[in-house]
């Protein structure tokens, strides 16, 4: 009998792209040098074998079809189980993604060790088993259903899988995994793609979850093919600078739940603590009141909190003003400056500008445009605003102040807080009197101007 014959396609290593021969430069992202050749068939290789089912697959029609909603893994971890919506799905396929020692690999960790009922293998293609138990030597938790396998073939982890039954399944990193079915390097396009493909079987097969740790590229996107994202049933991306202690870790995609939702993470030496209360810690403490900085209540998902935001204003000195944002988009904050200059008359044009974001987080609630507006005025001014005063509204085109969407809810934190007073939009339809802090509605910057500073 004749051997199958081996088929080739050439991908591009940046974007996934398929190209039916070798080119120098690749079509879709027009990247140069990253196309090259990689086996796509070759003999079939027995991976996962299904067992056989009595029931048979057939066409319903919507209302026949019942509706059991299946119990859902708790994490022990209520900012993972707030941004998955609610905990681990049955048969799920997650895919976490972040930057390189951002903690991906240890938050994993703790989730396998903190899992006390449930059968977990954690399957490391990086790290040593010894490595990994000097990891959760540090961690300070024990667990006895987690099992530690160092494997990066899926055929022998498989076989390790029908042993051992596990209820989770945890594979660091999929970029390190290989199938005999493909025959390329690991890392590469076609691997990802089918590695993915049979964990992802095995998942809605044996209705075990998976959890698949990512790299990303230098774009920040996450390396292989876009499939893979598409593949998968949540997205999440952990975000934070290392040279800041506090994560986040939010929901790109969730077929389960929202995702505007978002964890708050502290890196600390026994590992990462949730941040129940995040306003606390993302609030700077001062003995004095300095110019420059206001606060603002935001939104992010379902959860109301407060952050600071800071400016500086001072006069250029190489002659074209400089502009800077961290944790703030660049171009809003240029849209914020024209209407300050154009509509109130302000003249900023001739100074450097720069705003800062406290926490190392990142913010794209257009409802803290209110409060960016007052550090700037702030520190325009060289006039401190009370620490007891907060701002929740969107600044528009002409200078108005518009309404914030769940402006309750974030009234409500500020109170609980200990704020005094909260600046609003007059358009919000919200009853002032009924809240224990004191709402001041506008409808104009110049007339927060005049309540600030005069």
């Amino acid at each position: 009998m004749a051997k199958p014959k081996i088929k080739t396609a050439y991908f591009c290593q940046n974007c996934g792209a398929q190209h039916p021969k070798w080119q120098g430069q690749c079509v879709a992202c027009k990247e140069w040098n990253t196309v090259v050749e990689e086996v796509v068939q070759k003999e079939p290789v027995k991976v996962w074998a299904k067992k056989e089912s009595k029931h048979k697959v057939k066409a319903l029609k919507v209302a026949e079809i019942s509706l059991e909603k299946e119990a859902r893994i708790q994490t022990n971890n209520v900012e993972l189980d707030r941004v998955l919506g609610g905990g681990i799905v049955p048969g799920a396929i997650v895919l976490l993604g972040g930057e390189p020692g951002i903690g991906k690999s240890t938050l994993m960790l703790q989730l396998a060790l903190s899992l006390k009922s449930c059968k977990t293998l954690y399957v490391s293609g990086e790290e040593s088993d010894k490595q990994i138990k000097m990891r959760a030597e540090r961690l300070g938790e024990e667990a006895s259903d987690c099992y530690i396998l160092t494997e990066t073939a899926t055929q022998n982890i498989f076989t390790h899988i029908q042993s051992l039954d596990p209820d989770l399944v945890v594979i660091d990193s999929i970029q390190t995994l290989h199938s005999q079915a493909i025959d390329s390097s690991p890392g590469s396009i076609s691997q990802i793609r089918e590695t993915a493909a049979e964990l992802l079987r095995f998942a809605k097969e044996t209705a075990t979850p998976v959890i698949l740790i990512g790299h990303i590229t230098k774009d920040g996107n996450i390396a292989g093919p876009k499939i893979l994202e598409h593949m998968v049933d949540v997205v999440l991306q952990f975000e934070g600078d290392r040279n800041h202690i506090y994560r986040i870790l939010r929901a790109q995609k969730n077929r389960f739940g929202s995702t505007a939702e978002l964890g708050i993470y502290e890196m600390v030496n026994s590992g990462l603590r949730e941040v129940h209360n995040p306003s606390e810690v993302l609030i700077s403490q001062k003995e004095e009141a300095l110019s420059g900085t206001a606060i603002a209540a935001t939104v992010e998902g379902m959860r109301p909190m407060l952050i600071e935001i800071q400016a500086l204003v001072s006069s250029a000195v190489y002659g074209t003003p400089q502009r800077s944002a961290t944790g703030f988009d660049l171009r809003r904050l240029s849209m914020l400056l024209a209407v300050l200059e154009k509509r109130c008359g302000f003249r900023l044009g001739a100074k450097d500008v720069f705003l800062n974001i406290t926490g190392g987080i990142k913010v794209d609630d257009p409802s803290i445009d209110l409060c960016v507006v007052a550090a700037i005025l702030s520190s325009n001014e060289d006039v401190a605003i009370s620490d007891k005063i907060c701002f929740a509204g969107e600044v528009g085109l002409s200078g108005e102040i518009r309404p914030a969407t769940r402006i309750e809810q974030r009234i409500l934190e500020a109170e609980k807080l200990g704020f005094e007073q909260i600046f609003i939009s007059r358009y919000n339809k919200v009853e002032i009197g009924k809240f224990g802090i004191k709402v001041m509605a506008f409808g104009k910057i110049e007339e927060i101007y005049q309540r600030l500073f005069n």
